[in-house]
């Protein structure tokens, strides 16, 4: 149904909320024909959760209601809408549009699945507030694009993004997931890239999307993530049939995914009087759609060929439900009865013109054929005409080419006029080395020539009607075809293709376990280490015993690098993508938050200091069991007395909470909970990982001795300095002494943790359990002594 072609979402949402903090959100497709319901309590006053989802479906138009009705405090959905998004279309509807009662019922009738397996019924009473605004949406999509939606044709999703890990729109931001920070400063031949610009070697535009949607919602479901990794296990050990469907792919339309939605959609029944153009182009919509799905279906017997013998459950799986599935073929055959058979899918404008006009066999309509001959008539009058001007006008190399908007031009060598241009020709225009124009007679057989190929539009259209009615029928077979075109291509143009550009093992299977430790052996930042030859590898481990790292080192010693490569490997390897390390075993993430960065907010008028607050209340507020946090210079924006307060007091505040926490810091005072804290781990980073504190005694002081402050104001310093630093190491010692125990039961307790989720063999892990067990035994008696 819509006519734009590029990467954009095309997404309609409607938005809700109700003065329990409660935000419903319904997001229409109408590319995919797909519908996505959200309801959720909306946790921050600046509405971050809200803003998330916004920036997922990147929507063409939001639908709210008039009155906002905020809880205090809040700005509401429809003052957020003009704050945030003021280049996005926003329609304003009466709440009674908004009734969750006819919602329900619209989603009953026009869901692909039956109501009992949405879970329509339980969901109904919980989730009022998305239904209210999927009838808004569905409501003002009718109305606005002048159809009706085909029953039965909806792909509906429940509370879909919580399905998925949740990366909130700051983090895409710190961590360069769709564009690189600072990209306007850049420039356009900036080398560094973002994670989306690296992964998008896709070659269909519903493959892209895909890709984008996933990087910004990563799967959680370790199943499917598997499935993926098998599959790409498969394609890396088989180059027979990684480049088997590399080939396939190519041979069906990159628009196919667009192809369902024309068949969900009935235009609404209009009088003759408003016959006209803009019908005939919805009827060119339709056609284009049918040979499309033709092309599509014809080359569906070549994907089958090569996904025969293929092992992963994922391939075989499309094998079994598109490949063998004889649905497809009866399709085809309808499409036969009626489309000539040599009719293929074209995108050269007047090559896919003709062939739309001539979509359907001779002989079924005669006012086809009689439109047919008018417009074989006309075109052949251009090229004659075209042929007529090269002779009278000495013009051999006078080219005739068309485009939609205009029809046909003539294009000229500007070497081949000499002096000016006949008066015959008008609308001349320079274009390059060429010069465009047209004469009055090509208008006039332009006119003539649309004309005909609108009638053929028309009367093709009313050939179709009854293989459009029975195509509608399985409706939801197309959209798995779609579907299934659109992982293939993410998985092999992408995620394949990524690995088998690099050399051997460099990227690698990540592992997952359900609660084990995050484990990244030698792993590297998977986009600057295109860009520098000399990137130097880092580990991590977390796990139960030991969820937070604190990570000292100067500044440009790379830990931002590193906070960031963490996040983009985890990302990674929950889309179901190889990772660039030697090995890594992960736990599932649910949400990632990042703190980075730091920088006046002036739109929200927010100093740096409060822009850091309230990106680090909104980590405290939504931090669950399975969050990553990664925070970089936390409390740096205010005075030191009272940056460290908060820094170690966020830091108290997150190690019960069980969330895996990486905090980059200068500090050096923090590393103090590690004596207290059998929990905390302290490193320090020169490009590299070490244990222990930073190493670079007072590195602030020598940076302004070669600075070049007066020496007396350098011995100043260092004489401070010192006498703060005695105070600590004493206090350190003292804390040692007393935790020291609880430190020893920490390490055992995280190496028995590690083997209970170890996958070596029964004889080694007894092993390593026996020599835990003599380890301790020798410490003990060490004690004791």
């Amino acid at each position: 149904m819509e006519k734009d072609g590029g990467e954009r979402s095309s997404f309609v949402v409607g938005l809700i909320e109700n003065r329990a903090k409660e935000v419903g959100v319904a997001a229409f497709d109408l590319r995919l024909a797909s519908l996505h319901l959200s309801q959720f309590i909306e946790t921050s006053s600046s509405y971050q959760n809200t803003k998330t989802l916004l920036h997922f479906y990147d929507p063409l138009v939001i639908i709210v209601t008039p009155n906002k009705l905020a809880p205090d405090g809040m700005v509401g959905v429809s003052d957020l809408v003009d704050r945030f998004y003021a280049t996005v279309k926003k329609v304003v509807m009466a709440r009674g549009c908004f009734d969750d009662t006819k919602g329900a019922v619209l989603i009953k009738n026009l869901a692909a699945k039956e109501p009992s397996a949405l879970g329509l019924d339980s969901y109904y009473k919980q989730y009022y507030l998305c239904l209210a605004a999927a009838a808004a949406t569905i409501k003002w999509i009718e109305a606005e694009k002048g159809l009706i939606i085909t029953n039965r044709s909806l792909s509906v999703t429940f509370n879909g993004s919580f399905d998925h890990m949740n990366i909130d729109a700051t983090s895409v931001q710190n961590l360069e997931i769709i564009e690189p920070l600072y990209s306007s400063l850049w420039g356009t031949s900036n080398k560094k890239q973002s994670l989306f610009h690296m992964l998008k070697t896709t070659k269909t535009i519903g493959g892209t999307r895909l890709l984008r949607a996933n990087i910004l919602q990563p799967l959680k479901d370790i199943e499917t993530i598997n499935a993926r990794l098998d599959c790409l296990d498969e394609l890396m050990s088989n180059e027979q049939l990684f480049f088997g469907l590399s080939q396939v792919l190519r041979k069906f339309p990159k628009e196919t995914d667009r192809v369902l939605c024309h068949f969900c959609f009935k235009p609404k029944k209009i009088t003759n009087e408003v016959l006209g153009v803009d019908y005939a182009r919805k009827s060119q919509i339709l056609i284009s759609s049918i040979i499309l799905l033709k092309t599509a279906l014809d080359a569906l017997p070549l994907l089958s060929k090569v996904l025969k013998d293929a092992k992963s459950f994922l391939l075989a799986n499309i094998y079994k439900s598109v490949c063998e599935n004889e649905k497809y073929a009866s399709i085809k055959k309808r499409i036969g009865e009626v489309i000539d058979e040599d009719v293929l899918h074209a995108r050269v404008p007047f090559v896919a013109r003709t062939q739309q006009c001539f979509a359907v066999k001779a002989g079924i309509d005669g006012l086809l054929d009689l439109a047919r001959r008018s417009f074989c008539d006309t075109s052949e009058a251009i090229h004659n005409l075209a042929n007529k001007y090269r002779e009278d006008f000495k013009l051999p190399n006078l080219k005739l080419p068309f485009n939609n908007r205009q029809g046909f031009y003539y294009s000229i060598p500007q070497k081949d006029v000499q002096g000016k241009l006949p008066s015959k020709f008008i609308q001349v225009l320079k274009h390059g080395n060429n010069i465009h124009c047209s004469t009055l007679e090509l208008a006039s057989l332009n006119v003539r020539n649309k004309s005909a190929a609108a009638e053929c539009y028309i009367r093709t259209e009313v050939c179709l009607e009854a293989l459009l009615d029975a195509i509608r029928e399985d409706v939801s077979l197309l959209t798995l075809l779609a579907e299934v075109l659109c992982l293939l291509d993410m998985i092999v143009n992408s995620f394949a293709h990524t690995i088998s550009t690099k050399p051997v093992d460099r990227y690698t299977r990540p592992e997952f376990t359900d609660n084990g430790p995050m484990a990244i052996d030698a792993g590297r930042h998977p986009i600057l280490e295109s860009i520098h030859n000399d990137f130097i590898p880092n580990n991590l481990f977390l796990s139960e015993a030991s969820n937070m790292v604190i990570i000292m080192g100067p500044n440009m010693s790379g830990k931002s690098t590193y906070l960031q490569q963490v996040c983009l490997i985890v990302i990674l390897a929950q889309i179901g993508c190889y990772v660039p390390a030697h090995f890594s075993t992960l736990r599932v993430v649910d949400r990632i938050f990042t703190r980075m960065g730091a920088v006046d907010n002036l739109e929200s008028n927010s100093s740096t200091f409060m822009t850091e607050m309230k990106e680090t209340a909104f980590v405290t507020q939504n931090v669950s069991e399975r969050s990553l946090i990664v925070m970089d210079e936390l409390g740096r924006a205010t005075s030191s007395s009272d940056g460290f307060a908060i820094a170690w007091s966020c830091c108290e505040y997150l190690l019960p909470q069980k969330a895996y926490t990486i905090f980059a810091t200068h500090m050096e005072n923090l590393s103090e909970l590690a004596t207290i804290y059998p929990n905390v781990k302290i490193l320090h980073f020169q490009h590299q990982l070490k244990d222990g504190p930073r190493r670079v005694p007072h590195y602030g002081i020598l940076l302004a001795e070669v600075a070049g402050l007066p020496s007396s104001v350098i011995e100043t310093a260092r004489s401070i300095t010192y006498r703060i630093t005695e105070k600590e190491v004493k206090r350190m010692e003292i804390n040692y002494m007393q935790y020291h125990p609880v430190q020893m039961a920490y390490r055992v307790a995280q190496r028995l943790i590690c083997l209970k989720y170890s996958s070596q063999d029964e004889d080694s892990i007894r092993q390593a359990l026996q020599d835990l067990k003599e380890q301790e035994r020798s410490n003990k008696e060490r004690r004791l002594k």
